[in-house]
C-alpha cells in the first residue's frame, strides 16, 4: 500500500503491524487493571441512566446512556463496565497513527503519535473509565481525519462523513459544538475558506444537525434542563477557575512534560509554510484555546485535540531527523526518543491508573512531585478524585443495609432511601437489590426526572444532609449510622439519619428538592 496525498507526493506506507500492536497493548492493559478498585461515581450515575434510556440527560448527551446499557447487558460487572472505554482508548491510538499516515509521517512517526496518545495522563486516565470523555477525541479526530483528507486532495465530498462523525460526538457530549465553531473558524481565517462557496460543507453540517435533533428536541421539550444546570454550576463556582499560568501549565500536565516538545513541535508544523494546506488545523487549535480560556472551561476540555498535534509533531520529528547528519540507517537516535517517552508515561502512569494499593499513592505521588490537578473547589480526599471515587461504595450500601434492617418491621415496610448525589443512589441501585434494600430516590441531575417512585417520606433514610434542615421538614430525626471510608471521597464521610414523619408528602415537595450541578 502506497497511496498518494498529492501528485507526485508518495506517502510512506501505512504500519499496520505496528498500529495493531500499540492499540492492542493500550486495551491489554486497560482490560488488566479493569477490576483494580472498584466502581467510579460517574460510571455509577451513568449505569442508572443506562436503565432509564432517553433521547437526552440533565447534565450529559445521550450516549453513554447506551453504553450502560450494553454495559449492563455484559452483566454490569467492572471489567464490563471497562471494556468499552479500553476499546476506545485503543481505538484512539490507532486513530492518532492513521492521522499521521496521512499527514506524511513514516513507520517511526506513526509509532511515536501512537505511543504519545498511549501514554498521555489524561487519556490513560480516560480510557480507565466509562465517562464520554474517552469517546470524545475520537469523533474529534475522526473529523481531523477527513478535514485532511478534504485538504489533501480538494475533494469536498469528506465533508459528508465530518458531518456524521460530529453529529454522533455532539450525541455523546455536547462540547463537541465548540470543537465546530473552532474548526469553523480555522477554515474562515485561511485560504481553506473556499469550501465556503461549495455545497459539501453545508450538507455536512446539516447531516450533523439531523443526528444531533433528537437531543435538541428533548432539550427544547424539556426546557434546556443542560442550560440551567451549566448556570447553576457558574452561579455556585463549583469548577476550579484557572489563571493563563496555571491554565497553560495544567495542560502541560495533562500531556505530559516530556511531550510538550511534541506538540509543540506539532503545532508549528502545522502552521509552517510547507504545510500551509493544514494550516486551519493548527488555527482551530489556537482559537480553541482561546475560546476555552475565555470561558473558564476545566482544563481537561482541551484535551481531545491534542492527538492530532501529536500527529503532526511526530511528523515534524521524523522530518527533522532525516534532513539531520544522522542518517536513516541509523536508529539510536530513534530509539533514545521513544525510550524517553515509554520511560516518562511508566513513571507517570501509577499517578492516574490505579496501579498501586491506594495507602501507597500518595508516597508515590511525592516522591516523583506530580499529583494530578483538581477541577472542581470542593474534591477533597486522600486519592485524586477519580480515584477517590472508585472507594467507598459498597460499604455505603452495607451500612444503609444494616439501618434499614434494623427498622421495626411496620417501618421497614414504608421506608425509602432518599440519596442526596448520584452517586449514592447508583451505589444503592447496583449493590443494594443483593442486601435487600428498596430503590433508592434522588433529585440530584436526572434523578429528579424520574421521581420519588412512590415514596410517601413517611420513614425515610436520608444520606449526606444536614440534620437542622431535616428536622424543619420532618417530625423526628435520628443519626442512625455513619459512613467513612479512608480512601474515597471527604464529602461521602457523615452521617446517615432516619426521619419520620415528613410535614410535606414527598410528591408535594419534589420540585423545590430539584439540585441541578
Amino acid at each position: 500500500m502506497n497511496p498518494q496525498t498529492l501528485p507526485g507526493d508518495p506517502r510512506p506506507p501505512l504500519a499496520l503491524r505496528l498500529l495493531l500492536l500499540l492499540s492492542g497493548t493500550s486495551l491489554a492493559g486497560h482490560l488488566a487493571l479493569a477490576n483494580r478498585y472498584g466502581y467510579f461515581r460517574d460510571e455509577l450515575y451513568f449505569l442508572d441512566c443506562g436503565r432509564h434510556l432517553d433521547w437526552g440527560y440533565v447534565d450529559h448527551a445521550p450516549m453513554i446512556g447506551l453504553m450502560a446499557r450494553v454495559a449492563l447487558l455484559l452483566g454490569g460487572s467492572l471489567p464490563a463496565v471497562r471494556l468499552l472505554p479500553a476499546l476506545a482508548g485503543a481505538a484512539l491510538v490507532a486513530i492518532t497513527m492513521l492521522i499521521t499516515w496521512r499527514l506524511g509521517g513514516d513507520r517511526f512517526a506513526q509509532g511515536l503519535a501512537g505511543l504519545a496518545v498511549a501514554v498521555a495522563p489524561v487519556f490513560l486516565a480516560g480510557a480507565s473509565l466509562m465517562t464520554m470523555n474517552i469517546v470524545e477525541p475520537l469523533f474529534w479526530m475522526g473529523c481531523v481525519y477527513f478535514l485532511i483528507r478534504l485538504l489533501d486532495a480538494g475533494d469536498s465530498r469528506p465533508w459528508i462523513a465530518f458531518g456524521v462523525i460530529l453529529g454522533l460526538g455532539l450525541m455523546n457530549k455536547h462540547s463537541t459544538a465548540f470543537f465546530g465553531i473552532a474548526i469553523g473558524a480555522g477554515i474562515l481565517l485561511t485560504p481553506a475558506r473556499r469550501e465556503l462557496a461549495k455545497p459539501w460543507l453545508w450538507l455536512g453540517a446539516l447531516v450533523a444537525l439531523v443526528i444531533f435533533a433528537p437531543n435538541l428536541i428533548w432539550q427544547v421539550a424539556h426546557d434546556f434542563p443542560t442550560l440551567e444546570a451549566l448556570r447553576n454550576v457558574a452561579r455556585t463556582g463549583k469548577n476550579v477557575v484557572l489563571g493563563p499560568k496555571d491554565f497553560v501549565a495544567q495542560q502541560i500536565l495533562l500531556m505530559h512534560p516530556v511531550l510538550l516538545p511534541l506538540w509543540l513541535a506539532g503545532l508549528g508544523w502545522l502552521f509552517a509554510a510547507r504545510a500551509a494546506r493544514y494550516r486551519s488545523l493548527a488555527v482551530a487549535f489556537v482559537f480553541f484555546f482561546v475560546m476555552l480560556f475565555a470561558m473558564k472551561a476545566k482544563n481537561y476540555y482541551l484535551a481531545p485535540f491534542y492527538p492530532m498535534l501529536f500527529a503532526a509533531g511526530a511528523v515534524a520529528v521524523s522530518e527533522a531527523l532525516a534532513r539531520s547528519h544522522w542518517t536513516t540507517a541509523r536508529v539510536w537516535p530513534k530509539a533514545a526518543i521513544v525510550a524517553i517517552v515509554v520511560v516518562a508515561g511508566a513513571a507517570l502512569a501509577p499517578v492516574v491508573l490505579p496501579i498501586l494499593p491506594p495507602e501507597r499513592y500518595g508516597d508515590y505521588a511525592a516522591a516523583i512531585g506530580i499529583t494530578p490537578p483538581k477541577t472542581e473547589v470542593a474534591q477533597h480526599g486522600a486519592l485524586p478524585q477519580h480515584l477517590g471515587d472508585q472507594f467507598g461504595w459498597p460499604e455505603l450500601a452495607q451500612e444503609v443495609a444494616r439501618i434499614y434492617d434494623a427498622l421495626p418491621p411496620e417501618d421497614r415496610a414504608k421506608a425509602a432511601i432518599f440519596a442526596n448525589n448520584y452517586g449514592e443512589a447508583g451505589a444503592l441501585h447496583m449493590f443494594g437489590p443483593a442486601l435487600g434494600l428498596p430503590n433508592a430516590v434522588s433529585a440530584h441531575q436526572n434523578h429528579f426526572y424520574w421521581g420519588p417512585q412512590g415514596a410517601t417520606g413517611d420513614v425515610l433514610i436520608v444520606l449526606q444532609d444536614d440534620r437542622e434542615d431535616l428536622e424543619k421538614l420532618c417530625d423526628s430525626v435520628e443519626e442512625a449510622g455513619r459512613h467513612f471510608h479512608p480512601w474515597g471521597m471527604e464529602e461521602e464521610n457523615g452521617p446517615i439519619f432516619v426521619c419520620r414523619g415528613l410535614k410535606t408528602p414527598l410528591a408535594e415537595l419534589w420540585p423545590k428538592l430539584k439540585h441541578w450541578n
